[in-house]
């Protein structure tokens, strides 16, 4: 295996910030860490505690010390590279075409600008937050970047996700480079039962930390189209105004907060990464956190009565057994067999009974049926009686 360290950020789990030719991976494989990567596992680490020995847990530290200083060469997500300005102004004059290449590497970059939020965010909560991204994309960035640009072209979008441990659902981050707006945003599913405001009131309860600007949008069962969206303000007062048929059950509620984004292409105030950065922190803070998911409450024991009639239903059930000290004092009856009958005892009737049924038939007339009981069975006929009849 060759493993390559540099500054550079890679969009996926698994990818080589070089492009090499795969014929010369068949019996090598080739790796590649960031030195923000390697920073962000390396505090992890030490925010857990998870080295035991001093002297290694001490070794852990001085390369922590020495990453994060100034000289030491390894630097963080520095902007959204050269071709950030003319890609945005593009975008804004719907100019861009999914043929340009300024347009693939800006998608690249936002990519990394996902996955190095993460890794910030990781450095705080001493857990891996992760770009949330399928098998196939990871198998396949190339396909994963064109459909980026697609969606730009066509939306003006930048869009990325990311994955907490435990939270009720990953943070949506995009980026609408036509308004001019960054948002965050997660989708979770309301509780399935109770009316539709107290589903709402489960869901603000859970957000009093969150900031005025946020808005909830309300998902109708069966809806093909979000319902109302307000902000969480105006929910709080009067949670009737997210759903418009009380009919209707609410199903899911997006929680979105949005922010103006920055213009410049570096880091800092007034720039787009310091802007993304910093309403990821946010939202995660004051919005994520805070949530948990609902689960249906723990069965109740009903009541029980002291009487032991009025403890038994209508129907005369109490849904216990008799205990053995209370059981009633009655042996059990004596089974006698039957007695044997006798083949000299049993006696045979050639009757056959009579039919009370009266067939109907074709032509609707009804026909009575012969009476059986008047006709012997029919027997076999024997040999002389069959001679019999022959010669007359």
């Amino acid at each position: 295996m060759v493993l390559t360290i540099s500054n550079q950020l890679v969009t996926a789990p698994g990818e080589h910030p070089t492009p090499v030719d795969k014929k010369k991976l068949k019996k090598v494989s080739l790796q590649h860490l960031s030195w923000s990567q390697i920073h962000t596992e390396a505090v992890i680490e030490r925010v857990n505690r998870s080295v035991a020995d001093p002297d290694q847990a001490w070794i852990l530290s001085e390369l922590i010390r020495y990453l994060e200083h100034s000289r030491s060469g390894a630097v963080d997500f520095e902007d959204m590279g050269a071709s950030w300005v003319a890609v945005r102004n593009s975008v804004a004059n719907r100019t861009l075409r999914a043929s340009d290449k300024a347009a693939a590497q800006v998608v690249g970059r936002y990519g990394q600008l996902v996955s190095f939020a993460g890794m910030r965010l990781s450095r705080t909560l001493g857990v891996d937050v992760l770009p949330a991204l399928t098998k196939a994309e990871v198998r396949d960035v190339g396909a994963y970047i064109q459909t980026g640009v697609l969606r730009l072209v066509e939306t003006g979008i930048l869009h990325g996700t990311l994955r907490f441990p435990n939270a009720v659902a990953p943070i949506e981050v995009t980026a609408d480079l036509r308004s001019g707006l960054i948002s965050c945003s997660i989708s979770l599913n309301a509780p399935n039962k109770g009316h539709n405001a107290t589903r709402v009131n489960w869901l603000t309860r859970q957000l009093s930390k969150a900031p005025d600007a946020l808005l909830i949008e309300a998902w109708a069962i069966w809806a093909r189209a979000p319902g109302p969206c307000h902000p969480i303000t105006a929910v709080r007062k009067s949670p009737d105004i997210l759903f418009d048929d009380p009919k209707k059950e609410l199903r899911s509620f997006t929680v979105r907060l949005s922010a103006v984004a920055g213009t410049k292409r570096g880091q800092g105030r007034g720039t787009f990464v310091g802007s993304v950065l910093a309403l990821v922190d946010s939202f995660y803070e004051n919005v994520v956190q805070h949530i948990r998911p609902w689960t249906p409450p723990a069965p109740s024991v009903k009541v029980r009565q002291n009487d032991d009639e009025a403890a038994q239903g209508d129907d005369g059930i109490s849904g216990e057994l008799p205990l053995k000290s209370v059981q009633r004092d009655v042996s059990p009856p004596e089974w006698n067999p039957p007695e044997p009958v006798h083949e000299d005892n049993l006696e045979y009737s050639m009757e056959h009974p009579a039919e009370s049924i009266e067939p109907t038939h074709d032509n609707g007339s009804t026909q009575l049926e012969p009476d059986h009981s008047q006709t012997p069975i029919p027997a076999v006929a024997s040999a002389d009686t069959l001679q019999t009849n022959s010669e007359g």
